[in-house]
């Protein structure tokens, strides 16, 4: 008999981007744009074939139609061919607003 896996408690809802959301991101050694699989106040999954390892910084910048958002993050989670979660570490607060407007209209 197998045992039910707990699933992980997330602190923020995350919502499908849908492939309408790009974000531009920034490693010390890498720029690229790459499309946004999942979203939430918390961080992103970006689709990326060759991602940075975890522990890496980035800066990020994506569009909402509130406006841009700039962001700092660090890549929680790396597969390649797939592509990477990130948290987010640093945003300013009308940034964070533009952000929970976007998944407000994402979620519904």
């Amino acid at each position: 008999m197998s045992e039910a896996v707990p699933q992980r408690q997330r602190r923020y809802p995350r919502a499908s981007s849908a492939n309408a959301l790009f974000v531009v991101w920034k490693s010390p050694s890498r720029k690229n744009v790459s499309p946004v699989r999942v979203v939430g106040l918390g961080g992103m999954f970006i689709h990326e074939a060759d991602p940075p390892p975890p522990g890496t910084l980035l800066q990020l910048l994506f569009e909402t139609p509130a406006g841009r958002v700039r962001a700092r993050a660090a890549v929680r989670s790396a597969e390649v061919g797939r592509g990477m979660g990130v948290a987010f570490i640093e945003m300013r607060q009308e940034e964070r607003a533009r952000l929970a407007n976007l998944l407000k209209h994402l979620l519904l």
